[in-house]
């Protein structure tokens, strides 16, 4: 592998890595909360993919259209019947909470599937590619980097041009005034909850795609979409793709030096940022 290519292979990476940061980013952005099971979630969707495609036989990207909408209702009362209970000025109740349903989530997983590696497949797609100038691009990660950044672009949108949006902006940035305003912030703080949980399954869903899970792999796609969120700035839609990127390039090229350390030279990337610069690359924007 090339320099080049790992550089290639790193931005491709970051659109996956982008799609898992985006629901923990709205999730802290909007309530302040840090939920750490996330990257379990992921994984929940992931499974909720392969048992369609086992038992009804249907095909990993059309379970997406009942995974994604089961996906948000889940998160929508979630943090209505549960999440609510926890917000407040002490993240120490959010982290007790998120940390117990990551744990109650791998449990589960594990009881129902076993620790055995599993993965959704695209048939010959999977790791179909094509060369542009010596480098080898994957046309699936080609396709999830396009999707994250569409998904952005959509989400960018629908923050800026909507009523809800905006809502959840002016509660992201004075939850005591829109109160005040008479808007129903639990039911805001619930429609950010279910983006989240709906962008997070769609990204175990795609990475179930990409490569193998297991009901143990959620602990360290929290790390990885953590990271990309701190790398790129907290609340910002834009700043989540480009720490994504920032964190995915740092594993390649890593890998691309040393292979046994790819993971750790992402570490040392995202150590690097916070020391420097702890706001993120791109830090939020105050609602207008």
């Amino acid at each position: 592998m090339t320099l080049l290519n790992a550089v290639v292979q790193g931005l491709l990476l970051g659109g996956l890595y982008a799609l898992f940061a985006t629901g923990l980013s709205i999730v802290f952005g909007v309530m302040r909360l840090v939920n750490l099971a996330h990257g379990d979630i992921a994984v929940l969707g992931a499974f909720g993919s392969l048992v369609l495609g086992t038992a009804l036989g249907v095909h990993p990207l059309l379970s997406l259209l009942v995974v994604v909408p089961v996906a948000a209702l889940l998160g929508y009362a979630t943090q209505r019947l549960v999440l609510v209970r926890t917000v407040g000025p002490s993240p120490l109740p959010s982290l007790l909470v998120t940390f117990g349903l990551a744990i109650v989530l791998q449990n589960l997983l594990l009881s129902l599937f076993t620790a055995d590696q599993q993965r959704l497949g695209l048939g010959a797609l999977t790791a179909a590619s094509f060369g542009v100038g010596g480098v080898s691009v994957g046309y699936v990660p080609l396709a999830v980097f396009v999707l994250a950044v569409v998904l952005l672009a959509g989400l960018s949108l629908f923050l800026a041009r909507t009523r809800t949006g905006r809502i959840i902006r002016a509660t992201s940035d004075d939850p005591q005034a829109v109160r005040l305003m008479g808007v129903d912030a639990g039911h805001v703080y619930g429609v950010a909850a279910a983006i989240a949980f709906a962008t997070v399954a769609l990204a175990g869903v795609v990475n179930g795609i990409q490569t193998s899970f297991s009901p143990l792999s959620g602990p360290l796609l929290l790390i990885f979409a953590f990271e990309a969120v701190i790398i790129g700035g907290l609340g910002n839609v834009w700043g989540t793709l480009l720490g994504g990127v920032v964190l995915g390039v740092a594993q390649t090229v890593g890998a691309w030096v040393d292979p046994a350390q790819q993971v750790l030279a992402g570490h040392l990337v995202f150590l690097l940022v916070l020391a420097l610069r702890p706001q993120g690359l791109l830090p939020k924007v105050a609602a207008a």
